[in-house]
């Protein structure tokens, strides 16, 4: 009924979009009704009735399609694309996959904490194309986590017929591969839906496993009421429109003498009653103030940042110790921190970073993981969402880009969206100059930057490093903490030797001077001091920006103001880095105390090369000198 007013609505422009689960009704009661309340659900946009099982306020769910307050993402997202923890739901987002993996998280979460739960997750079955299907059906069996992946197979992805989708008779055949339980499962009867998900909930919560359940339905309307149905052969819509699951049940408890006409007619004044008074509650409230300030602080979940000291007992550490070193302390301070990686358990990673944690830290909580990038960064936010912290290791930050998908489009945006933070840190060893050509050599934090809801930190020593690794950890948002390989070992200087933080967005000036300002971050702090160093006539102002994003403009436009010559330096390529908006962000404030043009100095516009010549040509290192005696000359 809700569905059917609606659709009304939505002709009356009264709300924007609508998916339409009549046909699958079954599905999403079914299983809601099976679990537990407190058990998390990841539903899709066709699974209505797992937020009227739950119990949530028709006038919220009425707001939320209206873009009203009293929703659940403040006007900023549409449909089924928001999450509540007060009801245990976790919306999806446009891009399907990555929810899977968030499950996992959850799950993983659920056993790290002893807590006997199942979590369940939806996708349809065009969904079961994407890597992420298969990414986290692969983790949470390897792990052997507590999910129900439910698949309901409606026949149809948009236009596109299951056998222009895949090969296999069954979608539950997709879980042989991985070693899972697997069930097909009637989806427009809703007592075998709560009958089968009851059964198998009570036996995964005593023995944790993953189990994949197809259940086969059919989608009644569009897939979305835009596209209309004309590609369904009318033969087809007739024979699933005798299986309707309402109908159906109707008449099985009529046969049983449970629900007469009379019955059902009283329910149906109800519930239309609670419908029309819930629609008036959302029609009355105002639409949703417009306010930039608010905008752009609900980005981040708020850190309340508290300083810890730096102490005086001091140890030599080379930068990839400091990291590791940090990290371990971290752990020890953080109960709920899980680290996540390829080869970081017993081998202790290719850069050996976690060496030796297995050992302080348990495999609960230093786990190796398959090759699966977006899954793992999707697991991690699922830990969020559940309490607890996490950090991922990308083995080479080239690599990140097979999780950019949940990066960019979940952990960014989950805040923003429906409130919830994403309490990760993604590791990152990063950097050319080791002779490791294309795919192992990338500078990407531009990658990042651009993307509003990250925060993305670059240190260039040992100590800045260990303390700025404290406070990622701390932030209960996502971090991209980049760590220079060529850096790791060829960089070593005093460290404090216990837990001390530093914060994000304060920029550190090494060296004062009158001449000129060079801005820069990680390996090309180096390069800039070996320039100084080579030219001590000139007085050269070096600013170590540490952090990217939050930007320390304040330093920045100081030291502009005071010298008038700029140059900003990047290992990154050129077009689109971060010395662009820099570069911008200089000229509109600081235009008038210019006496030259912001240089820019910056990696070659190639991918990075192999062969020792070639990449040095390639790096900025080459250029920085000639660069900047032209700056000064201009």
């Amino acid at each position: 009924m809700i569905e059917e007013k609606m659709l009304v609505l939505l002709r009356q422009g009264k709300i924007s979009k609508w998916f339409s689960g009549i046909g699958q009704e079954a599905i999403s009661v079914g299983v809601t009704t099976a679990l537990e309340d407190d058990e998390y659900i990841l539903p899709m946009h066709r699974n209505l009735g797992v937020f009227t099982t739950r119990g949530i306020p028709l006038y919220r769910l009425f707001c939320q399609w209206q873009g009203k307050a009293s929703g659940f993402t403040k006007g900023r997202d549409r449909s089924f694309h928001f999450g509540s923890n007060e009801y245990n739901i976790v919306g999806m987002i446009s891009h399907l996959g990555p929810q899977l993996g968030v499950a996992d998280g959850i799950a993983l979460a659920n056993l790290l904490q002893g807590k006997k739960k199942v979590t369940a997750v939806f996708s349809g079955e065009g969904g079961t194309s994407e890597g992420d299907f298969h990414e986290a059906l692969n983790v949470a069996a390897v792990w052997n986590l507590p999910v129900l992946f439910c698949i309901e197979n409606n026949g149809y992805g948009l236009s596109t017929p299951v056998n222009e989708q895949f090969k296999c008779k069954d979608i539950a055949e997709k879980g042989v591969g991985y070693g899972m339980e697997s069930h097909v499962i009637e989806g427009n009867n809703v007592l075998e839906v709560y009958n089968t998900v009851r059964r198998l909930a009570i036996e995964i919560r005593e023995r944790p496993r993953p189990v994949l359940l197809e259940f086969k339905t059919f989608r009644m309307r569009g897939h979305e009421e835009a596209s209309g149905t004309k590609y369904v052969p009318d033969e087809l819509m007739a024979e699933w429109e005798e299986k309707d699951p309402l109908t159906n049940y109707f008449h099985f408890l009529s046969d049983e003498a449970i629900l007469t006409e009379e019955n059902d007619e009283t329910f149906r004044v109800e519930i239309k009653a609670e419908i029309d008074r819930n629609l008036q509650i959302s029609f009355t409230e105002n639409n949703i103030d417009s306010n930039v300030s608010n905008e752009l602080n609900d980005v981040f979940q708020t850190f309340d940042y508290k300083e810890i000291k730096k102490s005086v007992n001091l140890i030599k550490l080379r930068f990839v110790d400091a990291v590791s070193l940090g990290l371990r302390q971290s752990m020890e301070r953080n109960d709920n921190l899980v680290i996540m990686g390829q080869d970081i358990a017993e081998y202790g990673g290719v850069f050996k970073v976690t060496e030796g944690f297995v050992d302080q830290f348990g495999k609960e909580r230093v786990r190796n993981t398959p090759i699966c990038e977006s899954a793992i960064v999707s697991t991690a936010m699922g830990l969020s969402i559940n309490k607890m912290k996490a950090v991922v290791e990308m083995q080479f930050a080239d690599f990140v880009s097979s999780g950019f998908n949940p990066i960019v489009n979940y952990l960014a945006k989950t805040h923003y969206r429906w409130g919830q933070n994403a309490d990760v840190v993604i590791r990152m060893p990063c950097g050319g100059g080791v002779g490791a050509g294309p795919f192992h050599s990338q500078t990407n934090e531009a990658w990042f930057t651009k993307t509003p809801g990250l925060k993305v930190v670059y240190p260039a020593f040992p100590a800045d490093a260990k303390g700025l690794l404290a406070t990622a950890i701390e932030d209960p948002n996502p971090v991209l903490f980049f760590e220079h390989k060529a850096l790791y070992r060829s960089i070593s200087e005093e460290v404090p030797q216990e837990y001390f933080n530093i914060p994000f967005g304060k920029a550190s000036v090494l060296k004062n001077g009158t001449d000129v300002v060079i801005i820069t971050y990680g390996a090309g702090v180096h390069w800039a001091l070996d320039v100084i160093e080579d030219n001590p006539e000139l007085s050269v102002e070096l600013i170590d920006l540490r952090t990217l994003s939050p930007l320390d403009t304040e330093t920045i436009f100081k030291s502009v103001r005071k010298i008038g010559k700029v140059l900003v330096l990047q290992e990154d390529t050129m077009f689109g880095g971060i010395s662009s908006d820099i570069s911008a962000m200089i000229v509109e404030n600081c235009f008038e105390y210019l006496d030259a043009p912001v240089k820019r100095v910056a990696g070659l516009d190639t991918p990075i090369p192999f062969a020792k010549n070639l990449e040095e040509e390639f790096m900025a290192k080459s250029r920085l000198e000639k660069e900047l005696l032209d700056l000064l000359d201009y």
